[in-house]
């Protein structure tokens, strides 16, 4: 994946946004995870879609045929680094809804729901 910056700000959604509207209305929201395997073992959100950075080759070229580029799209990781880098190529790819979660899983759990692992 390209870490070329992009000039357009990067949408955002807090952690509590995020719990707020998984609660009401999921089934609308395309879910992406793009931690490592062992990452979401320790700490999870249910509904997400696993798909590693590590592994970009290996699904980033079916990644339209995977998610509707115009549905909302909501990206997690860790602490919102690497969701930011997949928001922005996503945008790039031409998805027109992308949020990044904004300090990843780990506010999640500190901020939402401490029964999440925290790593």
């Amino acid at each position: 994946m390209s870490t070329a910056s992009w000039n357009q700000p990067l949408p955002q959604i807090s952690v509590e946004e995020l719990a707020r509207r998984l609660a009401e209305a999921p089934d609308g929201l395309q879910l992406i995870d793009v931690r490592e395997p062992q990452e979401v073992a320790i700490a999870a959100i249910d509904g997400f879609e696993v798909l590693p950075l590590s592994q970009f080759e290996q699904w980033s070229a079916d990644i339209r045929q995977r998610f509707d580029p115009d549905a909302e799209t909501l990206v997690l990781c860790h602490h919102g680094i690497r969701s930011a880098q997949m928001s922005q190529w996503l945008i790039a790819q031409g998805f027109s809804q992308v949020k990044n979660i904004s300090g990843g899983i780990d506010a999640y759990s500190n901020r939402v729901d401490p029964s999440v692992p925290r790593y």
